[in-house]
């Protein structure tokens, strides 16, 4: 917003025109793995870009719409996540995006994009005390992604799956425990590091949405099925992600 700023009771600065100056949001996208990250950073490096280190993990700077984007692969699992969320929160951002792929837990097939609502970790456990599984003493510790933002994305894709993400280090191939995930949390699907960003999100005030494509059922042989995905060099993802970006940065 332009204001009109007065130098003498008879002489005002001209406001510029909109057309002069591109106001940018600035927006963090996150991504676990270097295969999903690649076909991301194939797009970007088409055109203008710079990028710098954290870490010694790369993040690549451009533009897009109104987005002024910063990307990066931050490394699998919740310290590698969290890490990389307040770097970006400290950078600047405003608004933060995770992509990837995620185990199917109920109510979705291989290939399905979900939403995410909401996240917890899934493997925070203080029952040995008192607590309720997931449960932190004195904190928060469900969190909701930004409804007006999920509202965005799901304009896009009105077929999307939308549901609660759960998050733990270690990759589920466990039938047993893939029913617990789903009983006990009511989880549509399950990764390493959504609920991680989500925390860091939420105790710095910045709105966040979680885009993820299921890669495999979270049961025996989910490994093979899910590098066979996480290997196709598959571009779904990473031209979607852009384009939430674009309608992210008009909030």
């Amino acid at each position: 917003m332009f204001l009109k700023a007065q130098l003498s009771p008879k002489k005002r600065i001209k406001p510029r025109k909109n057309n002069q100056m591109q106001e940018y949001k600035k927006i963090g996208i996150i991504v676990a793995d270097e295969d999903e990250f690649k076909p991301l950073a194939d797009l970007v490096t088409r055109g203008e870009f710079s990028e710098s280190y954290f870490l010694k993990r790369k993040i690549l700077n451009f533009k897009t719409g109104k987005a002024d984007v910063y990307a990066c692969f931050c490394g699998i699992g919740k310290v590698n996540a969290a890490a990389a969320a307040a770097h970006f929160v400290d950078m600047g951002c405003e608004i933060m995006l995770n992509y990837g792929l995620s185990g199917g837990i109920d109510g979705v097939r291989r290939g399905d994009i979900c939403v995410c609502s909401r996240f917890l970790e899934h493997d925070f456990d203080l029952t040995g005390i008192g607590y309720k599984p997931c449960e932190k003493p004195w904190q928060e510790y469900i969190y909701n992604a930004d409804k007006r933002l999920n509202s965005r994305i799901l304009s896009l894709l009105p077929g999307a799956v939308t549901g609660t993400a759960v998050t733990g280090d270690c990759f589920v191939t466990d039938d047993n425990l893939r029913e617990r995930l789903k009983n006990d949390f009511g989880a549509v699907c399950c990764d390493m590091e959504t609920a991680a960003i989500a925390y860091v999100c939420y105790y710095a005030g910045i709105p966040f949405a979680a885009v993820r494509r299921i890669s495999d059922d979270a049961g025996a042989g989910a490994g093979d099925v899910y590098r066979e995905m996480n290997n196709s060099g598959d571009t779904v993802l990473s031209d979607f992600i852009l384009e939430c970006a674009r309608l992210a940065a008009e909030l």
